[in-house]
């Protein structure tokens, strides 16, 4: 290992964030050089991405220049994408050069996960990245302005939203908030545009108990979302879906929420995956090389038998963890082990609903929806304190 050692961390999501900034601060000067490298020089908040998605908030709420977060005296940032990760080389191919590493944090995020599904990786849209959720928006509008101009319109106001988990529930919402105010802009009669939501799944929301998901699925029929659970989508076509019991929704726009995987980098890697995920040993590393940690969508940690799912909370964990361990590795001390604390679930269904399971008590309506605007000023402030609280936080 060279005398100062080489700290590499691929992805500035919530586990990299967390990861780079915890550095900066438990790491002297001069102990070891840390680059973090990203594809934009923004870092995102993946959680809100369903509102600017469906209109219903800027796009400017959701993103934070990575400058801000980070000191680039203590953290060197590169905007680039990764190409390729050289395991035997210890080193990192990035599009416009290559970085040599001595430890490597990986946390480049999931990608959509389409089962095989025909179509869908072709004519479906997903909430994923900035870039995503700004094609999703100008698409929604531009179906309604291509409304009013052609005779056989109906599946321009037809959208389709594939999974009624986290992001497919709280975008549908979104979207149904949305539509009445496009339709007053576009001279459209509200009573004609459908949304559907199609779950394989026989309910939505999985890990919420049922008198939570049953509120949550009146709320959002209520504001004029057709549920179809039990109903998995069979293919994916340039007019529409078909599903699995033969019936045909035409629509223009069809938004897959329906899944996550890890990355494809790190299969090519050759490191053992699960759907492009590492299953990770208790200290957050890569079986087999003591010297790189993977989290977020891109590690498979275990509750008993029945591995995580991958949210912000673990991500943000992880991050903190995979610091504190490769500060200890660096100075020959003891590892921690990592270990998930859970501190609840919030799902918004909209303007001034929600529904959460904050440790045994069960909240829904306008206190859930209190609480989600709470974890979100609470993850502002963890990375940009106060400033960055003011400057993006919309006050309760």
């Amino acid at each position: 290992m060279s005398s100062i050692p080489k700290i590499v961390i691929l992805g500035a999501g919530y586990g990299g964030i967390l990861t780079a900034q915890r550095l900066q601060k438990e790491l002297n000067y001069n102990e070891a050089d840390v680059t973090l490298v990203n594809k934009h020089d923004y870092h995102y908040i993946t959680t809100h991405l369903h509102m600017p998605a469906a209109g219903t908030d800027s796009i400017e709420n959701t993103r934070v220049s990575i400058s801000k977060l980070i000191d680039e005296f203590k953290i060197d940032l590169v905007k680039s994408s990764v190409q390729e990760i050289r395991l035997h080389d210890k080193k990192v191919i990035l599009e416009d050069g290559t970085l040599s590493y001595d430890y490597l944090i990986i946390g480049l995020g999931g990608e959509p996960e389409t089962f095989g599904i025909p179509g869908l990786a072709e004519h479906a849209m997903s909430i994923r990245s900035i870039n995503s959720v700004r094609l999703i928006r100008e698409h929604i509008e531009y179906q309604f302005a291509l409304y009013k101009n052609e005779r056989k319109p109906q599946e321009r106001i037809n959208f389709v939203v594939g999974g009624a988990g986290f992001s497919g529930i709280e975008f549908v919402a979104e979207l149904a908030d949305r539509i009445p105010k496009l339709c007053k802009e576009f001279d459209v009669d509200p009573a004609l545009v459908n949304i559907y939501n199609v779950e394989a799944a026989p309910t939505a929301l999985p890990g919420f108990a049922p008198e939570l998901v049953e509120y949550a699925i009146d709320v959002l029929k209520k504001k004029g979302v057709t549920f179809k659970l039990g109903v998995a989508i069979k293919e994916c076509t340039p007019n529409g879906v078909l599903l699995s019991t033969g019936e045909e929704i035409r629509s223009a726009t069809v938004v897959w929420t329906g899944g996550i995987r890890g990355n494809r980098l790190i299969e090519a890697a050759g490191f053992e995956t699960i759907r492009g995920r590492v299953k990770v040993d208790e200290y957050l590393r890569a079986p087999g090389y003591e010297n790189i940690y993977i989290i977020g969508d891109n590690s498979l940690v275990y509750n008993g038998d029945r591995p995580y799912p991958p949210t912000a909370q673990i991500a943000m964990q992880q991050g903190v963890c995979c610091a504190q361990n490769i500060v200890s590795a660096i100075r020959g001390k003891e590892l921690r082990k990592f270990e998930f604390h859970h501190k609840g679930t919030v799902a918004s269904l909209g303007k001034g609903a929600g529904i959460a399971v904050v440790g045994d008590k069960t909240y829904q309506g306008w206190k859930a929806a209190q609480l989600k605007k709470l974890v979100d000023l609470r993850y502002l402030f963890i990375i940009g304190g106060i400033t960055l609280v003011l400057k993006k936080g919309r006050f309760l």
